[in-house]
């Protein structure tokens, strides 16, 4: 099961064209056939991270390709963004709770 882990900081001058950016991915990832989750945490120093869990890696690479998702990694890399650090892992072990 691949996992991605998006860590980001936001230049604050285009927050508001990256948020309305989001809504419109978190409408298409949830979309991708073999989605599981995703969740967005902010830390105190205003650091963003993102996980986002698909059941292989062909939907992953699905999200990852996906045109609208393409043209939104450009704009975070040319404007939304100040730094990130994408990191695309395989879980080799997990243990859960119900």
């Amino acid at each position: 099961m691949p996992l991605t882990v998006f860590r980001l900081r936001l230049n604050e001058d285009f927050k508001e064209p990256y948020l309305e950016q989001a809504l419109r991915m978190n409408e298409i990832v949830t979309s991708i056939p073999g989605y599981i989750s995703h969740k967005r945490f902010t830390a105190d120093d205003g650091e963003r991270v993102t996980i986002v869990e698909f059941e292989d890696d062909a939907s992953q690479i699905a999200w990852a390709n996906h045109p609208e998702h393409l043209e939104a990694r450009r704009l975070g890399r040319e404007l939304y963004f100040t730094e990130y650090d994408i990191s695309v892992c395989e879980v080799i072990r997990r243990y859960k709770k119900p």
